[in-house]
């Protein structure tokens, strides 16, 4: 499908029009759930938005259908998170932006040297970004600034938009601070179904360790659930947690493997990783996860 897709690209790109739709409004493409949420708040009634992933898409394993296509090409701005995060679209883009459509990643507005590495993306970063707070705001600026130009007659909007929104952001990292405070240091370890909280963790003090790697594309396999089943013992963790992006049953199997050795782990609830809650409730945008997965961790492990 992957090389399909690029031939109609490569057919299609030409009859490509100009920016703005017919009621004037910039068409916009995201791809997770969270820029969509970001372009959304910036944005306003100023532009139109079409997320390609949903609640509780993996944007690991995401492969573009021939409906995203249509989405794509209609678009006169395409927004990702770069990195290899879309594994299955980074050729797609890159080649869209080599014909002069119109892509952007929101990890260009980020000093890479700060990123956290990992061997195991085409970009050698960890592509989970979003969870440094101050990433997120040091992205939201950048993609204002990028539809100002794009649209210069709606900057002012956008800047009042992005305004309120960094004073959202702000006001969600206090309050996540203070929520984090109940929990002793020594209680801050995190076990999750694979490795996407590692800036969450640096950002605030917490020990990160992921069952399935930074990839969901990587599987498990018996020797991680040993090693981390150890890990549990060895630091008498309380509380394991699934993600809503991905199967539950690699927790599952590793409280098992815990049970076996006579010792109890519980699961502490679901976290939002690399999707956000289903659209019209709190955990569908980023605020809302954000809350949602401090005060689970916190109230698991305290």
């Amino acid at each position: 499908m992957k090389h399909g897709i690029l031939i109609i690209i490569t057919l299609i790109l030409v009859s490509c029009g100009g920016p703005k739709a017919s009621d004037g409004k910039l068409q916009v493409v995201t791809t997770t759930t969270m820029i969509t949420d970001m372009v959304k708040n910036i944005g306003g009634d100023k532009i139109d938005v079409q997320g390609l992933m949903g609640s509780g898409v993996d944007p690991h394993l995401y492969k573009a259908s021939e409906g995203d296509v249509s989405k794509l090409f209609n678009a006169d701005l395409i927004i990702y998170n770069g990195l290899h995060l879309e594994g299955k679209l980074v050729e797609v883009f890159e080649k869209m932006n080599a014909q002069g459509k119109n892509t952007l990643a929101i990890s260009d507005a980020l000093d890479k040297s700060t990123l956290i590495g990992s061997e195991y993306f085409a970009s050698s970063y960890d592509p989970h970004i979003w969870f440094d707070v101050d990433y997120w705001k040091s992205m939201t600026i950048y993609i204002t600034q990028q539809l100002s130009d794009l649209d210069p007659e709606n900057a002012e909007t956008y800047k009042a938009n992005n305004d309120a929104y960094l004073a959202t952001i702000d006001q969600l990292e206090n309050d996540l601070k203070a929520t984090i405070e109940q929990l002793p240091a020594e209680k801050r370890i995190l076990v999750t179904a694979h490795d996407a909280f590692n800036y969450f963790g640096r950002k605030f003090g917490f020990e990160v360790v992921g069952l399935q790697g930074l990839s969901t594309a990587t599987e498990a396999g018996v020797q991680d659930v040993q090693r981390i089943t150890q890990f549990i013992i060895d630091n008498q963790v309380k509380a394991v947690f699934i993600e809503s992006s991905v199967p539950r049953r690699t927790v599952e199997a590793l409280q098992a493997a815990v049970r076996a050795q006579s010792q109890e782990v519980q699961i502490g609830g679901e976290l939002y990783s690399d999707a956000l809650g289903s659209a019209g409730t709190p955990e569908g945008t980023y605020v809302g996860m954000y809350r949602h997965n401090v005060e689970t961790i916190v109230n698991a492990l305290k």
